[in-house]
């Protein structure tokens, strides 16, 4: 019995001396108004303006339509590019007024209905009509287009079918019938609130940590822990963990809280589960903070730093883009970011129900990217202070 306690002492010594860090960080934290009140910020309002953001959608775009065969085929065509998608605005055929507009942006697009589009219509003969986009925002640009498109297309079908003029009446007719699954009414907000979510946790997670070791370096405390009994391990750990906790806290809160509570995105998956792979996550993320951290000087630098660490990862994650469509040398080089692991376990449990079997290959992936950034960040602040 004695033997085992004297085995267990030393253990649960360095355990009481990480605890009394950790107690330590978070106190600095408290007092620290502006970090605080960031970390605040970026679990709640922030969370709460990203539900609010734009949607994805094309809404009120300015569309101006020049008819110049003011006919009821032509009326009609105009009235179904309407509200909520089309603000449209009736025009004069002015061409330099048109580019005038274009220019100034008072227009995203310009549809000119030709001379005699109804007659063609009615004949069976092919009719084109002109449309002009302010390219300059390529995604508006592409939603313009493709909406248009989605409500021309079927125009012309239908006047003839009103006309009886399909030559082939008894052609057979694809249809596909589609079902949404996971978010069926395509709730923007779900997608962007998940979004923000995973990027304040990515962004926490490493500045967090690096602030507080610079911290010590800007006090001049950080020569007073490594002579104390203290190793740089346990510094380390004592920070990381910290910060970990309070990450988990804020998480908590904004899936919780103000995603789940108030703006209703769905948690369908398991509670533990996912904030048990936060909290992994975030210590994955941590060994970038801690490596950062050995290269800053104070916190201007580190601000810096995880600027440059925190901007590639979140665009390169597959959170906001296609990861497929990426070129092949990209697609492998992003595997190597911890978050390409995370976005596909949080969507999964949140939105999916994802159970913790299915998550065991994305999760051994970000283990041990975490447990190779942990180390060298340990090895370098270590040798740092030698």
């Amino acid at each position: 019995m004695n033997v085992a306690m004297l085995h267990a002492s030393p253990l649960r010594r360095w355990l009481r001396q990480v605890a009394a860090m950790m107690v330590k960080e978070w106190r600095q934290l408290l007092r620290d108004r502006a970090l605080f009140a960031f970390v605040i910020f970026i679990f709640t309002l922030d969370i709460l303006i990203a539900a609010g953001a734009p949607e994805l959608d094309l809404r009120n775009a300015r569309l101006g339509v020049v008819d110049r065969d003011r006919s009821a085929a032509s009326r009609d065509l105009i009235y179904r590019l309407r509200a909520p998608y089309f603000a449209v605005q009736a025009l004069p055929e002015d061409e330099a007024q048109l580019r005038h507009r274009l220019d100034r942006g008072e227009l995203r697009a310009v549809l000119t209905i030709p001379h005699g589009f109804e007659r063609d219509l009615m004949s069976g003969h092919p009719t084109a009509l002109q449309l002009v986009i302010d390219a300059s925002d390529a995604n508006l640009s592409y939603l313009l287009a493709s909406y248009t498109e989605r409500i021309v297309a079927p125009f012309g079908a239908e006047r003839m079918e009103r006309r009886n003029l399909r030559s082939t009446p008894s052609a057979p007719e694809v249809r596909v019938q589609v079902r949404m699954r996971f978010n069926p009414t395509l709730h923007e907000g779900w997608f962007t609130t998940i979004s923000e979510l995973i990027g304040m946790v990515t962004v926490a997670a490493i500045l967090l940590p690096a602030a507080a070791l610079v911290r010590e370096k800007e006090r001049g405390t950080i020569e007073q822990l490594l002579v104390s009994p203290l190793t740089p391990l346990q510094i380390v750990v004592a920070k990381v963990m910290a910060m970990t906790v309070v990450i988990l806290i804020g998480a908590a809160v904004a899936v919780l809280g103000v995603m789940h509570g108030w703006l209703g995105v769905p948690f369908v998956g398991s509670a533990p589960l996912f904030f048990a792979l936060v909290a992994l996550f975030a210590m994955t993320a941590s060994g970038l903070g801690i490596t950062a951290a050995t290269f800053a000087r104070n916190s201007g630098q580190i601000g810096l730093i995880v600027l440059l660490l925190v901007m590639p990862i979140i665009n390169l994650s597959g959170n906001w883009n296609l990861v497929e469509s990426m070129p092949g040398w990209l697609r492998a080089a992003i595997n190597l970011s911890p978050l390409r692991h995370f976005v596909e376990i949080a969507y999964g449990i949140l939105l999916k129900g994802t159970e913790a079997s299915a998550l065991v290959l994305p999760t051994v992936k970000m283990a041990l990217l975490g447990a190779v950034f942990f180390a060298a960040g340990v090895l370098r602040f270590r040798r740092q202070f030698r």
